[in-house]
């Protein structure tokens, strides 16, 4: 995938425009920002001559101990903030647009390469951007991690009161803007399969990449695979899952395999890394199935290091995904020497697809997982096998090597 990255070329990487949804912080006049958003501007900052990066700006922090100032980012003398401000509602959107794209269109004029993220519909300047710098005849690219307007969708269908009424009212008109925006892309950045073959049919030059902030260090090492499927060899199957606990993640279908597993009498231990909407209908889901000496939600976890830790001493990643999106916990998850065994989809069969370290059933098929987390739980050589084969999987997979693509794929088309 990266063997064209040693011909770089340092002469032709100038300055680049970049619009992130994530957003920046702005507490007691200083510009905070989340490690993974200051890991990834400093590899582009070490791809281009300077950078000037538009972020959505929040007011405040609610906690700085899980955020960094942007002054701290290597290479930061390279690198220009230019906040925009949030506008998710259409009356806002509407008041500050004119002053946006004013600012907008200054920074197109001041880059010479453009790539904006996509996702939304109100307040989202990278599609915004996309536009001013087609009128303006300028050639840009568009990077998105999955199909927002899918997302979306979903969430129309499994929502409630006005936020599932709002995602009804605004995921096909998303859906058009998507389209329109990445048609005039010069270069699409698609990250993950599942990204790539739902967008690259309305795209001149698609490119399946990955955004990703696994180093190369963060890799299980020989020594402690070793140890690691040692150990898997007897004791409790332990299952791990990290992200939001949200209906796109399936969650609630992940409590019921783990239910049916119990009731098989399998010895297992799992938990589930994260926050989000549906954690207290886990909770009381993981009661009534008496589960609670099993089951652990510690909720969010702000520190990488423990949730790779978590990861490595994983025997197994159990996932549901419900919806088109390439979740970089999947990657994080080979990367540690953890199989994968969840719901097909593009991007988990296409991570998959060099060394197969992992099992893959359709969607909702959850008596599916249970027969797969079964066999592996009374054939530890099949597991052993298919941590050698996660690793295998993960090998090309580290921040500098997918931000370096990125860059080059930028260089190359615009």
């Amino acid at each position: 995938m990266f063997d064209h990255l040693q011909n770089f070329d340092s002469k032709k990487s100038k300055k680049l425009l970049l619009y992130v949804h994530v957003p920046v912080y702005r507490d007691s006049g200083e510009l905070l920002i989340e490690p993974q958003a200051a890991n990834g501007l400093r590899l582009w900052s070490r791809n281009f001559d300077h950078i000037t990066v538009m972020q959505p700006l929040r007011a405040g922090a609610s906690d700085r101990t899980a955020l960094q100032p942007v002054s701290q980012i290597p290479g930061a003398d390279r690198i220009t903030f230019d906040p925009l401000p949030m506008a998710y509602r259409p009356d806002r959107f509407l008041r500050e647009l004119p002053a946006v794209r004013r600012k907008i269109r200054n920074n197109i004029a001041q880059a010479d390469y453009l790539c904006f993220s996509l996702g939304g519909l109100w307040g989202d300047w990278g599609a915004v951007s996309s536009i001013l710098a087609h009128q303006n005849g300028r050639r840009y690219s568009v990077w998105t991690d999955r199909v927002e307007s899918q997302v979306t969708r979903h969430k129309a269908r499994t929502g409630q009161g006005r936020a599932a009424l709002r995602s009804k009212l605004t995921w096909r008109p998303m859906a058009a803007l998507e389209k329109w925006v990445i048609r005039r892309a010069a270069l699409g950045l698609f990250h993950g399969r599942e990204t790539y073959d739902a967008y690259a049919p309305f795209c001149q030059q698609p490119q399946l990449v990955h955004d990703i902030h696994v180093k190369k260090s963060d890799h299980i090492g020989p020594d402690d695979l070793i140890r690691k499927q040692q150990q898997a060899g007897s004791g409790p199957l332990r299952i791990v899952y990290a992200g939001r606990a949200d209906p796109m993640k399936g969650p609630l279908d992940w409590i019921e395999v783990l239910a049916t597993l119990a009731h098989r009498g399998m010895d297992f231990r799992a938990s589930w890394l994260g926050d989000g909407p549906l954690l207290a209908e886990m909770r009381s889901a993981i009661n009534a199935a008496g589960l609670a000496d099993k089951v652990e939600l510690p909720g969010f976890v702000n520190d990488r290091g423990t949730v790779l830790k978590a990861l490595q001493q994983a025997h197994v990643m159990l996932f549901c995904h419900k919806t088109p999106e390439s979740p970089r916990c999947l990657i994080e998850s080979l990367a540690s020497g953890t199989p994968l065994v969840g719901y097909e989809g593009a991007f988990a069969a296409d991570l998959l697809s060099g060394h197969g370290g992992g099992r893959l059933v359709q969607i909702n098929d959850i008596a599916g997982l249970v027969d797969v987390l079964t066999s592996l739980a009374k054939d530890k050589a099949q597991l052993a096998d298919l941590m050698d084969r996660a690793v295998q999987d993960a090998a090309p997979f580290h921040d500098e090597a997918v931000f370096a693509h990125r860059s080059q794929l930028i260089r190359d088309y615009l």
